[in-house]
């Protein structure tokens, strides 16, 4: 077990008196209390104050040990000094850690330090002034089971007790983050629908757009509060049938294109905004809703606000039920509908109490500071929102999303989209509406009409950029002025970490600040595991960005926190990510010192029937074939290099990048590159692991979370695939200029591999593995197809960390 903690905001002793009387741990009996062991006994027994009779806490307290032979109760009551190892073995428990099994009674500070718990600098015995800050800083360490200690304790009930007292800060904040002191018993949850200055389903009127919004109590006393806003097309649900009747086959053959001589120009697509109806007329105003809600879907981090004094608010957006418009699949039209919520929360929109009516309601409960979360297409839509610059949104906590539609269902002019998914299936995947009989009737037609038209225009066999994908490239329109808080998974193969990649380097131009996380999983949620404090860092994060508290956030994050693929639990704080700390690694793939297993240059895409049809209803089989460097029945269908096994460790840091000499039998021709990590290791795994059970408390009487890590596999293996790359052999140049491909003619393909952050260990070695179709994203034709490489003239480029 490890803990890594950034978050924590180094603090001054007075600043920590300040707001240890806050919080209520110091008040004005025990502040006079003079002897540290006393003051220490004081602070025990108020962290227990949820039990109302003083000998019950008191039994609270002698359930933990202090030494091998004294209990906490008995050797607090005593007239000695105060160790350092007695505080930290009380410490422990409160933590809870387990004695004889997670720690020593006679040294807690060596399992502290290998576990990387902080230890504060304090005297041994301590003083008095040392009880309060060791105190301040056992309070915000974290859990055996992930949790802040004073997060634990508010979910338990510390805060409640105060909640009757209007003297007790709302909202209060404790080492820079916001704490529980809102009662999530009393929430007010309320419905409006948003007038966007859209109309997708051209019925002559301006698109509604349905938000529901979960507010604190307070705001009915006259509390205004900030925003967590999550932009989620799948709100009100997805049509799951539906759209499989969309799915494309990707058994087919690799189509030859015609080859032409396009420009950007040729591609470009302007968005028109021109045909816009009136707004509605405004027939009246109020403050008070018509309709309420239950949520069937929530975000445990958002919930993990509402109990901090935020607002939380959803909205599905256009095409989804309950709302006008029709889904589009990332264009301009969703970036609107997202942002009309935003502008509506900032006071520059008009939303109405239902859909008939046209009685305004403001969202006067509001601070008009909204920060946006979100992973996938939720966080999509948040970059989609970050990029317009739109006012009010003051920052975005984007986990896994797209900023370049085209690099998630294209690459190089190949189709890379698994499962038959492209534009149009998640159109209709995301359009709820249709589960709406009454409304569904009235625009079917056109509906369909719309779908079709997607269908067409996003040229699913070609695989080629047009105009219909670059209306869907994000980074065409960079206004961004928010900071922003990234999230990816260098194994993430739906989004690609390509995404966020480039994103970062659009951000780079402009005035704001951008903080990146980087995991080893796929695509998943970060905010309940043990080693990482990612949910302190948000709070730390929207603390200082919409509720304006000079906590110092932008100075204690690190710029990049990398998880650390070669030891379990491990995260490391960097400057930046595949910049100027990286040289370049140079292999020639036909250098003598290279090992080609079985000294192949050439290879097949061809399988027999039943090898083909065995691969493609088992991937993983393709994969592990693929991949091995002991022969498999894949060995005459790609082409496997290696490095000698490494005398250091290498960690790659950025974009790996080949340039191949390449030649293809027919007249077309696809390329796959994996870079492999062979050697013997147990890996952690890309999915992650349920530790405890619901055991994560997100408030008093709130939701609960389960506690979760990416653990090691308990079998080692041979091989890791790091990252991969694809190209169609007629796109050499750009993805929408198609060029000529005569057949066994060589030509030079430049390949940029996905980004990532890779420590190859000493001894291991590193492969790179040339093939044609790939099983799990390429188009799957069987064709007979030869390919010959020149290795001579073939190199890899490692972005290297110095």
């Amino acid at each position: 077990m490890k803990i890594n903690q950034f978050g924590y905001v180094p603090t001054q002793h007075q600043q920590i008196i300040d707001e240890l009387r806050d919080i209520r741990f110091l008040d004005l009996e025990n502040i006079k209390i003079k002897s540290p062991l006393h003051l220490f006994r004081s602070l025990l027994l108020k962290s227990f104050s949820v039990h109302q009779g003083e000998t019950t806490r008191r039994a609270k307290i002698a359930s933990m040990m202090a030494t091998e032979a004294v209990d906490a109760d008995t050797y607090t009551n005593g007239s000695g000094t105060l160790s350092k190892s007695a505080f930290y073995n009380i410490g422990l428990q409160l933590l809870g850690f387990m004695v004889d099994l997670d720690f020593s009674l006679t040294n807690p500070l060596k399992m502290m330090t290998e576990v990387g718990l902080p230890i504060a600098e304090v005297t041994d015995p301590l003083t008095r002034d040392d009880v309060i800050d060791a105190w301040y800083r056992l309070l915000n360490t974290r859990t055996k089971f992930g949790q802040l200690l004073i997060d634990e304790l508010a979910g338990e009930g510390y805060y409640h007790q105060f909640l009757a007292d209007e003297t007790f800060k709302r909202p209060l904040i404790f080492n820079g983050k916001a704490q529980v002191v809102f009662d999530t018993d009393h929430l007010v949850r309320e419905v409006v629908y948003v007038e966007s200055p859209l109309d997708t389903d051209h019925d002559g009127r301006r698109d509604l757009l349905k938000v529901k919004l979960i507010r604190p109590a307070e705001t009915d006393r006259g509390l205004t509060v900030p925003v967590v806003y999550t932009a989620n097309p799948y709100g009100e649900g997805t049509n799951d049938k539906w759209s499989e009747s969309w799915s494309h086959d990707n058994n087919r053959p690799l189509k030859r294109k015609q080859p032409n001589n396009f420009t950007y120009r040729d591609v470009q697509d302007t968005y028109d905004h021109s045909k816009v109806p009136v707004p509605r007329t405004i027939k009246g105003h109020t403050k008070q809703t018509e309709e309420t809600f239950t949520m069937t879907w929530t975000y445990s981090l958002n919930d993990y606000f509402l109990a901090r004094g935020f607002a939380v608010v959803y909205s599905a957006g256009i095409g989804t039920k309950d709302s006008d418009g029709f889904r589009t699949t990332g264009t301009r039209d969703e970036t609107i509908s997202a942002i009309s919520v935003i502008e509506w929360l900032h006071g520059d929109r008009v939303a109405f109490t239902n859909r008939v009516d046209q009685i305004a309601i403001p969202a006067w409960w509001a601070t008009g500071n909204v920060g946006m979360t979100g992973r996938s297409y939720l966080g999509t839509l948040s970059i989609a929102s970050e990029l317009t610059g739109v006012g009010g949104l003051k920052t975005a906590v984007v986990e896994a999303g797209i900023s370049n539609y085209y690099d998630y269902y294209r690459e190089n002019g190949l189709m890379v989209s698994p499962d038959g998914d492209d534009a149009d299936v998640l159109a209709e995947f995301t359009f709820s509406r249709q589960q709406s009989a009454t409304d569904y009737a009235k625009i079917k037609e056109p509906w369909l009409a719309h779908l079709k038209q997607i269908k067409r225009d996003q040229d699913h066999d070609s695989g080629s950029y047009n105009r219909f994908w670059d209306a869907r490239n994000l980074l065409k329109e960079n206004h961004a002025k928010a900071d922003i808080l990234l999230v990816h998974g260098l194994n993430d193969g739906n989004v690609k970490p390509a995404q966020v990649w480039n994103l970062r380097k659009a951000l780079k131009s402009k005035s704001l600040t951008q903080k990146l996380i980087l995991h080893q999983g796929q695509h998943e949620y970060l905010n309940n595991f043990r080693s990482f404090d990612f949910t302190d860092i948000v709070n730390l994060w929207l603390t200082n960005k919409l509720l304006n508290v000079a906590n110092q956030a932008n100075q204690v994050l690190p710029n990049v926190i990398v998880q650390d693929n070669a030891h379990a639990e491990t995260w490391h704080g960097y400057q930046d990510w595949g910049g100027q700390e990286a040289s370049i690694q140079i292999y020639q793939l036909g250098d003598d010192q290279m090992i080609n297993p079985g000294g192949r240059t050439s290879f097949s895409d061809h399988l027999d029937k039943s090898q083909f049809e065995t691969y493609t209803k088992d991937i993983n089989k393709w994969r592990d074939d693929l991949y091995s460097r002991d022969g498999s029945p894949m060995d005459g269908h790609c082409i496997r290099i290696l490095t000698p096994p490494l005398v250091n460790d290498l960690v790659v840091d950025g974009r790996p990048s080949l340039t191949l000499t390449v030649k293809s039998s027919q007249a077309v021709g696809m390329i796959s590159v994996a870079l492999m990590d062979y050697g013997k290791a147990n890996r952690l795994t890309a999915d992650p692991q349920v530790l405890a059970s619901q055991q994560i408390l997100t408030g008093y009487h709130w939701r609960k979370d389960d506690l979760k890590e990416f653990l090691p596999k308990k079998k080692s293996n041979d091989v890791k695939r790091v990252v991969q790359g694809h190209i169609n052999m007629q796109n050499r140049e750009n993805a929408y200029k198609v060029d000529d491909l005569e057949p066994n003619t060589e030509y030079q393909l430049n390949l940029v591999l996905q980004p990532t952050f890779w420590r190859f260990l000493k001894g291991h070695q590193i492969g790179i593995v040339i093939y044609a179709t790939d099983m799990a994203y390429t188009v799957r034709g069987n064709q007979k197809i030869e390919y010959g490489v020149d290795l001579a003239s073939s190199t890899l480029k490692l972005p290297r960390l110095k």
